[in-house]
């Protein structure tokens, strides 16, 4: 079994019906219409809640940084590729993808998450050693996207290959490639491939790309944080497809 850290976590996880609820333990004196929400689904859910004083609640988290509220409930289970092919094949619009290679630390994974899913990631492809993360860790900064968001494990080229097949181009971003990311067509079915500042993407995955991207700089600095690199790379992509839903839509 795995802890959920605060309100968020929690509310996201008793919505994404993923994870199976042993208990939900709330923080004695807590403000009951703070979690009224978290009361109402597990009651729905038929998850018992527990009220706990503080250090019990520190003792178990990570920290005191739950803001009163952690659920003892099973691990997120993995989005299997077949299972993401299917969800694809029912999108009513172009689909997006963010792969990611060489992610170094749990809390940024965390906040891409947190960035994809806001602007219109339908799924996260990731490495099979960034399984090795604590959730925890992953899901506060994630703020409810890494239940929601569908996270698929990635051991080698076969799924990236597949999408291919199905019709989704792949976009790698790396540093001195010819192309910016203004120079392309974002609005299509797309995986956007960005890899870690130490190493960023592999040879294998730049192999199959069906195009390699730059995001243009000024100044000293020779590359930016994955973090970074995939919130500026999918904010285009956004851009580029909510430009042409508008252009389309007044064409109408």
């Amino acid at each position: 079994m795995e802890h959920i850290e605060g309100r968020e976590s929690v509310l996201a996880a008793l919505g994404a019906f993923q994870r199976r609820f042993q208990v939900i333990l709330v923080r004695h004196g807590i403000h009951q219409e703070k979690i009224q929400d978290i009361l109402d689904l597990a009651a729905e859910r038929n998850v018992p809640v527990r009220v706990v004083d503080s250090g019990q609640l520190n003792d178990l988290a990570h920290g005191a940084s739950h803001g009163g509220v952690l659920a003892v409930c099973s691990s997120k289970p993995r989005t299997t590729p077949e299972e993401l092919y299917e969800r694809l094949r029912q999108l009513d619009r172009p689909a997006m993808l963010l792969l990611l290679e060489g992610v170094d630390d749990a809390r940024n994974l965390g906040f891409t998450l947190r960035t994809a899913e806001a602007l219109g990631v339908d799924a996260v492809l990731i490495k099979r050693h960034l399984w090795d993360f604590d959730p925890v860790e992953v899901a506060r900064p994630a703020s409810g996207a890494y239940e929601r968001l569908p996270l698929v494990q990635v051991d080698d080229l076969s799924v990236i290959q597949e999408l291919q097949r199905m019709g989704l181009r792949l976009f790698g971003c790396i540093a001195g490639a010819k192309r910016s990311m203004y120079d392309v067509d974002l609005t299509a079915g797309a995986i956007l491939a960005i890899g870690g500042e130490k190493r960023g993407l592999s040879g294998a995955v730049r192999s199959i790309c069906d195009r390699l991207i730059t995001i243009p700089t000024i100044g000293g600095a020779s590359s930016l944080s994955l973090t970074h690199a995939a919130a500026i790379v999918l904010a285009e992509a956004f851009r580029q497809r909510r430009f042409k839903a508008t252009e389309h839509h007044q064409e109408g």
